[in-house]
């Protein structure tokens, strides 16, 4: 059995069960331990039934008592068809939890099965743990924290809730392998004055917000690049720096043709001549011009505000009342309040009047496209007449000789048609060969098109394999460092030699019990024929005997006393034969008792008496203490 528990116990760990070193068997596994690996395992088997059960049992006896109660239920939901009950758990025997404990393996899903093959060390449990807790929270409905029951606190945290509030972050990002050389004085930067990320937010609340962020965009990001890059970047077959040296660039162009477009001249500089750089001035001396200039708010510091109210009260008349005292609080808050509402006045006043001429201004610049529209179909129709006016200018100078005229037309019309007839034939000449040349090139085309499309499918696909290939490569590479670490961690006596040999050995013993079983069978049934055959042949000897004897008994009377002394010896032997089964039977109940004393001896029957006996006392001074407590209220 060591084996088996060795077994049992690594597949223990993987779900997450926290067992020490020290424990070799299942004989050493204590009620918690107990309690701990098989609610593990429910919760990897079925996580909504095991989500409410507890890894460890409570000080209370009756509560002990329910938890071995719900531990018992929730195995049967599973489907274990063993006797099963709060004492499995609470005073446990070794087969018992043998026989749980590998059902409960042999149920684990397929995926919790294949991680057996994979390292076991800290952190992979320590992450598996994690994920196994999220999952476990999150198949639980969330309530408000007023609306929580006791049960509800283990699932879900009873801290305090904050807001997702976000900052943006600046991290040094790592360059290997980007081909971006990094500047000494960014190093300098990001290694004497650039704060960790955990002190650049204001407040501590918001880091893990602000990191979940900043991972979330960067991700993004990279997607977003991954999906424009198999879906444009590669049609381009341009590489991935100059797709995007070649993007930054339309980029730029396009700033550039948005900011000429803004800066291009009004559409009243077309009557005036180019627009002078004095337009915003008068602009601004328009706005100047809808209040006194003491009174336009000017952006500055405190000091100079501080400063502006001074002098203001320094250049009112003598005439006003001097303060004789220090003023009071109340006073100046007063004084503020009256200037902040003067100032917003005169800043509302301003806002209406910016809206004035903005309205202004748009009603202008639209008049001005409607002069423009209508001054540029009058130049049209004055083309269109000029051109009228030309041919018919033309025509009357050609009247006063028309016959002459006349001739001289149709002799240029006929010499026309031949120059056009004479171009139609060389036309002809040079149309045959082109058409074949672009009929050729047309198909080359559509060759290199189908060849590029195919080629560009061969791409995307060596793209996919070379990016699934790159994820194995990294998960193997995890793997592999992890094995490492568990390598060099483990004792360096062991050999896989040794294992091997055990292995061996223990083959080799099996084959060796198995052979005797066999022998010992075969040799079993050969005795138990040759009984069988001296039975019936000591049957039909009697038989025969008896036959004869009973004849010659009538006759004789010595004969008829060996025919009594013949009979005697026969239900002798009988009931001898029947003392050799019955001892024989005895000794199989003897040894079959002496095992089941045995197995009863390992079970820890007394020991499970006496910690029976110590909670049956637990309880009643449980009891005696609630019922002290219902007197006294």
């Amino acid at each position: 059995m060591e084996e088996v528990d060795k077994i049992l116990i690594h597949a223990l760990k993987q779900v997450g069960t926290e067992v020490s070193d020290e424990v070799n068997s299942v004989k050493q596994f204590t009620s918690e331990l107990i309690v701990e690996a098989v609610v593990r395992c429910i919760r990897v088997i079925d996580p909504g039934l095991g989500g409410g059960l507890p890894t460890s049992l409570p000080p209370g006896m009756s509560a002990r008592f329910r938890v071995g109660m719900s531990l018992a239920q929730a195995c049967q939901d599973i489907g274990y068809k063993g006797e099963i009950g709060y004492q499995t758990f609470l005073y446990s025997n070794e087969p018992e939890i043998r026989s749980l404990l590998m059902f409960l393996v042999e149920k684990l899903p397929r995926e919790s099965a294949e991680t057996s093959d994979q390292p076991t060390g800290k952190s992979v449990v320590l992450q598996r743990s994690i994920a196994a807790a999220i999952k476990a929270q999150l198949s639980v409905p969330w309530l408000p924290p007023n609306c929580r029951l006791p049960l509800n606190c283990e699932t879900q945290s009873p801290g305090e809730l904050h807001r997702f509030h976000v900052q943006p972050l600046s991290l040094a990002h790592c360059t290997k392998g980007s081909g971006k050389k990094q500047l000494k004085e960014e190093k300098d930067y990001q290694r004497d004055v650039l704060p960790p990320v955990t002190a650049q937010p204001s407040h501590h609340a918001s880091v893990m917000a602000s990191i979940l962020e900043q991972h979330t965009a960067e991700l993004s990001a990279a997607q977003e690049w991954d999906n424009e890059w198999n879906s444009q970047g590669l049609l381009s077959r341009l590489t991935p720096q100059e797709y995007r040296s070649r993007k930054l660039t339309r980029l730029r162009k396009r700033i550039e043709e948005q900011l000429r477009s803004a800066a291009l001249p009004s559409p009243e500089s077309a009557f005036g001549g180019p627009c002078s750089t004095s337009d915003l001035s008068e602009l601004l001396q328009a706005f100047r011009g809808s209040a006194p200039s003491d009174h336009i708010l000017t952006k500055g510091t405190h000091f100079t505000h501080t400063q502006k109210f001074t002098f203001t009260q320094e250049d009112a008349p003598v005439t006003s009342p001097l303060p004789t005292g220090p003023q009071s609080e109340s006073e100046i808050q007063l004084r503020q309040q009256e200037e902040l509402t003067s100032l917003q006045q005169q800043f509302q006043q301003l806002c209406s009047d910016v809206d004035q001429l903005a309205a202004d201004l748009k009603h202008m610049t639209v008049t001005n496209t409607q002069v423009l529209d209508e001054f540029k179909q009058r130049e049209l129709g004055n083309s269109e007449k000029g051109e009228k006016m030309q041919v018919k200018k033309k025509t009357i100078g050609l009247l006063p000789e028309a016959d002459e005229n006349l001739l001289k037309l149709q002799a240029m019309v006929e010499a026309s048609a031949k120059r056009v007839v004479n171009l139609a034939a060389q036309w002809e000449k040079h149309r045959a060969p082109l058409i074949d040349e672009h009929r050729r090139l047309k198909e080359i085309c559509s060759n290199q098109d189908l060849e590029s499309s195919r080629k560009l499918t061969e791409i995307k696909s060596l793209h996919d394999k070379i990016r699934v290939s790159t994820e194995e490569a990294k998960k193997k590479e995890e793997i592999y460092k992890q094995l490492v670490t568990e390598l060099e961690n483990l004792p360096q006596d062991a050999s896989r030699s040794a294992y091997t040999q055990r292995i061996l050995e223990i083959v080799g013993n099996i084959k060796k019990q198995k052979e005797e079983i066999t022998k010992i069978l075969s040799d079993t049934k050969e005795l138990q024929k040759e009984i069988n055959s001296l039975t019936g042949k000591l049957d039909r000897t009697f038989a025969v005997t008896d036959e004869l004897v009973f004849k010659d008994a009538k006759k004789d009377e010595s004969v008829r006393k060996s025919y009594k002394y013949l009979a005697a010896l026969h239900e002798n032997c009988n009931q001898l034969i029947q003392t050799i089964e019955d001892t024989g039977t005895i000794l199989r109940e003897i040894r079959d008792l002496e095992e089941q004393i045995e197995t009863e001896n390992g079970n820890k029957t007394v020991a499970n008496l006496e910690r029976i006996l110590d909670d049956y006392k637990a309880i009643r001074q449980e009891n005696s203490a609630l019922a002290a407590k219902v007197r006294e209220g």
